[in-house]
């Protein structure tokens, strides 16, 4: 009787320690199951060769990538924050990457009809064309126009294939 507790305790630390083992699978080369297999179990061989890795595409750079401007020299931007202390608005390109604009008593706002606005009326989320000068690190902005971007625009500035109609 002794003897099958000995071998129930050993087959327990086992199993224990075959579930609790981290899992190293993709090291050794086999994928972690979670259907009725422990993580680690090898999968048998398929004969098939592994997947090629594919390069990702060539990233744009420089300004090209950032700073798409349209023939009016604007630029689209979401805004991430306005603050009004500090006459800053914190904007985010479409490619995710933030620029810090400052705003002063010459910038000029305007709603996407071409009406006046003021600084106050700018809120996070909202989608802006901005005019700006100064470039570097800390632009400033001549013109704030409120305006959606449309999909042409999108296809026109950000990507690389016209747009499917």
């Amino acid at each position: 009787m002794n003897r099958h507790l000995g071998y129930a305790f050993v087959a327990a630390v086992l199993l224990a320690g075959s579930t609790l083992a981290p899992n190293t699978g993709a090291q050794e080369g086999t994928v972690p199951m979670h259907h009725g297999r422990p993580s680690g179990s090898p999968i048998p061989a398929t004969g098939l060769a592994p997947a090629p890795r594919v390069a990702p595409p060539p990233a744009r750079t420089g300004a090209a990538a950032q700073d798409k401007k349209t023939a009016a020299g604007e630029s689209f931007f979401i805004v991430a924050s306005v603050d009004q202390s500090k006459s800053q608005f914190l904007l985010k390109r479409p490619t995710e990457v933030t620029l810090l604009v400052e705003v002063d008593a010459n910038t000029k706002y305007l709603d996407d009809s071409g009406k006046p606005l003021k600084s106050a009326d700018f809120r996070a989320g909202d989608t802006v064309w901005i005019t700006s000068s100064g470039g570097g690190d800390e632009p400033t902005a001549v013109r704030i126009r409120k305006g959606e971007m449309t999909v042409a625009d999108l296809h026109r500035y950000y990507l690389d294939y016209t747009e499917i109609k």
